[in-house]
């Protein structure tokens, strides 16, 4: 069936494009803070790794709701490892670092999830795409307090 929600299928399908990258982003983020979850060590480890677990855990939400709003402008969610690297723009690392510079990358990560959130706006709010702006909003929020709180464990 068509979609009829008054916003036109260009402006759908490029809003479920930045939408995708946003979702690549925050499951890219959320692998990133799960190893780190699993990995941490040092002084901090107790504080870290309970940290770690409830930024995973959030972000695994979040993935799901950004990937159900893909499906709801009428686009496929990228799902595989392969989709996510291409169009994620948090890199990838194979190292094991210390619990600082965990720390570190995670504030990079957050950032880099807001500044693709934030460059989705001008095109959601010339389609009037208000379920869209509300949800990028809100991540919007929780990856620059969450940003503020990573860095504030290295001051």
């Amino acid at each position: 069936m068509p979609i009829d929600i008054g916003i036109t299928d260009t402006d759908r399908e490029k809003i479920a494009a930045g939408l995708a990258r946003l979702l690549a982003d925050t499951y890219t983020l959320y692998l990133k803070t799960h190893n780190y979850h699993w990995n941490v060590t040092g002084p901090m480890f107790q504080t870290l790794h309970l940290m770690f677990e409830a930024q995973y855990i959030e972000l695994a939400t979040a993935v799901d709701l950004i990937a159900e709003r893909i499906r709801a402008l009428g686009a496929h969610a990228p799902a595989s490892y392969r989709a996510f690297a291409e169009l994620s723009s948090i890199p990838e690392e194979g190292d094991s670092p210390d619990a600082t510079t965990m720390i570190e990358r995670l504030v990079h990560g957050q950032e880099s999830v807001v500044r693709t959130a934030r460059s989705l706006f001008p095109l959601i709010e010339q389609a009037a795409d208000a379920p869209s702006a509300d949800l990028l909003t809100q991540r919007m929020q929780v990856h620059e307090k969450t940003a503020w709180m990573l860095r504030s464990l290295l001051q």
